[in-house]
């Protein structure tokens, strides 16, 4: 595109121009970066491995990793910071699978940006040195996690492996999926929290309370809670002050894009007295409330996929000592300077506050919401709402119906400016309004949106 048609464009193209070159930019970066290390695997190994001599078994591999400094589990085309693409890098340069396609691989939970896990869960077609007829004798085994362990950064960690029958699946043979988020006590009434996340229990439609995941194609909401609790994270700890660390368990059978987060963000209202526990009721009320109201999601940071839970009989956890002292040895070290860090910011806070009239007012669970704190407060159901319950009027395979109703006479082709929508950034709330082929844009930004549309 040369320099005259540039000038032409509006603000807003120039803005899509840009976003996309750097997109396509970004992606090319990491297949390159990505092609780097096959080159240097291939480098390294003088002859292919060959597996046609290998015997191969189903198995189900447990590990944990910290995920504040990744851009999530799932393996993603614009970054190779992502717990899967490590899981795979050593995978393929143990030698334990041929390549990703053929590996009959599942993973229990998908985790975000941030998020961390305890007990994440695979299962895999994976090499072994045993004769299938020999494959019982598991002390014999390859020690799994050990190898990967070598490979993988210290942050992501094998605990234990077993072996499954070929057709188990980590994700849909999971009975159910435990989380837990951390928060300090700050000024929090932890027991009206307590009590308000009672309405949560059993089977509810959780729209309100999670993020709309329209690139999946998620348009049913309704899923069941089994068990929440509020706990002091050290039992032993029996003075309580704004220092305390509680932690909430959360369990279920599945869960949906953002859903604990949400839940967290309302009950930090509720604790912080700025919300009644009914309004949870009203959230969980699509019938009469079917429009999600716009608030803050709580921060990934504090959030753990705890546990994933299987009864399948046949699942006999192999734990290695030396491997599960190596993984105790590298969380101690990072729990020693992380108690050593926080003790001594503590310590300024409480010096601060001695030779300070000031007390702060501040809770700490104001730095766990996301977003602006406004100056003042508005409940959260009276808050902008969604211009549409697209949820209802789901159209499949094009969006672009809804859209047309709403712009009524107004002569735009809307499937010339769909592209558009890329200019807007998708926020957690208000929920989106889908447009056409899983673009999606907030409510706050339909009307200039329409402006652009009909001005075309």
């Amino acid at each position: 595109m040369d320099d005259d048609e540039l000038i032409k464009l509006s603000k807003e193209d120039l803005i899509f121009k840009v976003k996309t070159v750097t997109a396509q930019n970004d992606q090319l970066k990491n297949i390159i970066a990505k092609q780097g290390d096959k080159s240097t695997i291939a480098k390294q190994q003088n002859k292919p491995y060959n597996f046609e001599k290998c015997t191969f078994r189903h198995v189900l591999i447990k590990f944990l990793y910290l995920g504040w400094n990744y851009n999530g589990y799932t393996v993603q085309e614009d970054t190779n910071e992502t717990v899967e693409n490590y899981l795979f890098k050593a995978l393929i340069k143990t030698c334990l699978i041929k390549s990703r396609s053929e590996s009959n691989y599942h993973r229990c939970g998908r985790t975000d940006k941030g998020v961390s896990s305890f007990s994440q869960v695979i299962s895999i077609d994976i090499r072994s040195k045993l004769a299938i007829e020999d494959q019982h004798k598991l002390d014999e085994e390859i020690n799994y996690c050990l190898v990967l362990n070598r490979v993988l950064p210290r942050d992501i960690q094998c605990i234990a492996w077993s072996p499954t029958s070929i057709n188990f699946s980590a994700r849909f043979d999971c009975k159910h999926r435990t989380y837990k988020y951390f928060f300090t006590k700050g000024q929090l009434d932890i027991e009206v929290m307590r009590s308000a996340s009672n309405y949560l229990l059993g089977t509810h439609d959780f729209r309100n309370l999670c993020k709309m995941d329209v690139g999946n194609g998620v348009t049913k909401f309704i899923r069941n809670i089994m068990n929440i609790e509020f706990n002091v994270h050290d039992k032993k700890n029996i003075d309580i002050d704004e220092y305390t660390v509680y932690e909430v368990t959360i369990t279920g059978q599945a869960f949906l894009w953002h859903q604990i987060r949400c839940i967290m963000g309302i009950l930090f209202l509720i604790g912080q007295r700025k919300e009644k526990p009914e309004v949870i009721l009203e959230l969980l009320d699509v019938t009469n409330n079917p429009r999600k109201p716009e608030y803050h999601m709580a921060s990934e940071i504090p959030l753990n996929l705890y546990e994933c839970m299987y009864e399948n009989e046949d699942i006999d956890w192999q734990y290695d000592d030396k491997v599960v002292s190596i993984v105790i040895e590298n969380l101690t070290k990072k729990y020693t300077i992380g108690s050593i860090q926080t003790a001594m910011i503590k310590s300024m806070i409480t010096d601060l506050k001695s030779l300070s009239k000031i007390t702060p007012s501040v809770c700490s669970s104001h730095f766990l919401l996301q977003g602006v704190k406004p100056k003042v407060y508005t409940p959260v159901m009276k808050r902008q709402k969604c211009v549409v319950n697209f949820h209802v009027n789901w159209c499949e395979p094009c969006h672009i119906p809804k859209l047309q109703e709403l712009v009524g006479d107004k002569d735009v082709d809307l499937e010339l400016h769909a592209k558009l929508v890329h200019i807007f950034k998708v926020k957690a709330v208000p929920a989106v309004l889908a447009v056409k082929d899983g673009l999606v844009i907030d409510a706050n930004t339909l009307e200039k949106l329409l402006e652009n549309l009909t001005s075309k």
